[in-house]
């Protein structure tokens, strides 16, 4: 079996015969030698072949190192010798090689050169090969994996929440209907609307815009746990942070209170960004070159202060600032840019919504620092979330970063049953949608938090990409599902 390259390029030079497999990426040839540049996925860094025809090995002849083109695959295996070129401290001095599926150079489009990454996206089935998304989903399963350790090692229990849902967690009601009716002649009940009660399930059910409230349920018995999974949201959105289907990872903790939740989420977001620091060098290194080189290309005003990974040690080394929505709205009026009117959305009063601006500046001019927002307006903020003693403001927080803004949202939920009921009418979120989440706070109900992390905004922070069509393997916009 072959070895990966990421393995091979750690070994020392030997006379042991050594196999590998993957994708050419370049291949440049002098004389009868040919030195190709292969790649498997494994790490960024490419392997050098190094093909001699001279040498009369198996498979090493003309019409073999003329379908070697960018594109092709190929198995080889050889000996590690050190390596005569800059870049690499070994190569492969090949004694046997076959190409195992040839790419046409006049057709595959992916060619030795910088492409855009709008250009990348219409090719998606083989982005995968360019060294930006290579980067990109190799921090995406090491994201993944930092996120089930440290709550493992914590002490909680994953939970898989439903995909299929009969209720709406937020009330935004902008959701996929799951259905298995006709399109034709669906039933219908005496007032012309569909009746649901002949569907699969026996009534409207749609795709989950969030695992917390059955999370909530589960932690009020195993007292840790978490979900991490697909969320859906039917919000006919193209901006560059917003899909259609998206990852979330939302713990939930009983006998905690909004200062344990900010400790956790805080504990839990320099965590990970250590460990993208420490466990992908490469790939990070590579990312923050390329949004150095991204930075350039904007207008001085617009850009960035640090570089990626100064960004990142900033967020991982700094103690999160805490204020309230009230003090946040007080320095936000009366600061310079909102004085002279340079912000595009004013803050001219308490209760409004705080956008990406006015997070950025709290985060990047005032504080200097990443700052958790917390006990904002109740109208602002979901059903569940704890009313404080104001009656004004309930327990919610959100964290701000530079460069993003909001990257996670939680709160201390409500464990008070007649509240709750209270705050879902006042929603408008029905009460037989909804019974069973009423229903756990009549029995043993207790203080409980948790918060959301969006995986996608979390994975933009840290490759520091401005697209969120960039982070996900197969995003889903709108109009847009092709495979």
């Amino acid at each position: 079996m072959s070895l990966s390259i990421s393995k091979v390029l750690t070994m020392s030079p030997s006379d042991e015969t050594v196999s590998v497999s993957g994708w050419v990426r370049t291949r440049r040839s002098s004389k009868n030698v040919s030195f190709v540049a292969l790649n498997d996925g494994s790490t960024i860094r490419n392997l050098q072949l190094v093909i001699d025809i001279d040498k009369g090995y198996e498979g090493m002849n003309e019409e073999t190192i003329a379908k070697i083109t960018t594109g092709a695959s190929l198995i080889a295996s050889g000996k590690l010798v050190a390596s005569q070129g800059s870049g690499q401290a070994v190569e492969l001095l090949c004694e046997k090689i076959s190409v195992e599926g040839v790419a046409d150079p006049e057709e595959y489009p992916l060619q030795p050169k910088k492409h855009s990454l709008e250009f990348l996206r219409e090719i998606g089935h083989l982005r995968f090969r360019t060294n930006v998304f290579g980067a990109i989903l190799r921090v995406r399963h090491a994201m993944t994996f930092a996120i089930h350790k440290f709550f493992n090692d914590r002490g909680f229990f994953n939970i898989h929440s439903p995909i299929i849902t009969g209720s709406d967690c937020e009330g935004a009601g902008e959701m996929f209907r799951v259905t298995t009716l006709p399109e034709k002649d669906p039933p219908q009940l005496d007032d012309g609307k569909i009746d649901y009660s002949k569907d699969f399930f026996g009534k409207a059910t749609n795709l989950t815009v969030s695992g917390q409230l059955e999370a909530e349920l589960a932690a009020m018995a195993l007292g840790k746990v978490y979900t991490f999974g697909p969320t859906f949201r039917a919000e006919n959105s193209n901006t560059s942070r917003h899909l259609a289907e998206f990852w979330m990872i939302e713990p939930e903790v009983a006998f905690a209170d909004l200062k344990d939740n900010m400790d956790l989420a805080e504990e839990f977001l320099k965590y990970l960004i250590g460990y993208a620091l420490e466990n992908c060098v490469d790939d990070m290194e590579f990312l923050s070159k390329r949004y150095a080189e991204e930075e350039k290309l904007k207008p001085q005003a617009e850009r960035e202060e640090m570089t990626l990974l100064e960004k990142l040690e900033f967020v991982r080394n700094n103690g999160f600032e805490r204020i309230t929505y009230t003090q946040a709205i007080d320095i936000l009026m009366n600061c310079t840019p909102n004085k002279k009117k340079k912000f595009q959305y004013p803050v001219d009063r308490w209760g409004i919504d705080l956008q990406s601006e006015h997070e950025r500046y709290l985060v990047e001019k005032h504080f200097k620092k990443p700052v958790i927002v917390t006990d904002y307006p109740r109208e602002n903020k979901a059903f569940y979330m704890r009313v404080n003693p104001d009656g004004k403001t309930v327990a919610a927080m959100d964290i701000l970063v530079p460069g993003v803004g909001e990257i996670i949202g939680g709160s201390q939920r409500e464990e008070r049953f007649e509240i709750l009921k209270e705050r879902a009418a006042e929603f408008k979120i029905p009460e037989e949608s909804i019974w069973w989440y009423l229903d756990i706070r009549k029995y043993g109900s207790v203080v409980h938090s948790g918060f959301g992390l969006g995986f996608e905004r979390l994975l933009m922070f840290i490759t520091g990409m401005g697209n969120v069509r960039d982070v996900s393997p197969f995003p889903r916009t709108p109009k847009s599902a092709e495979f």
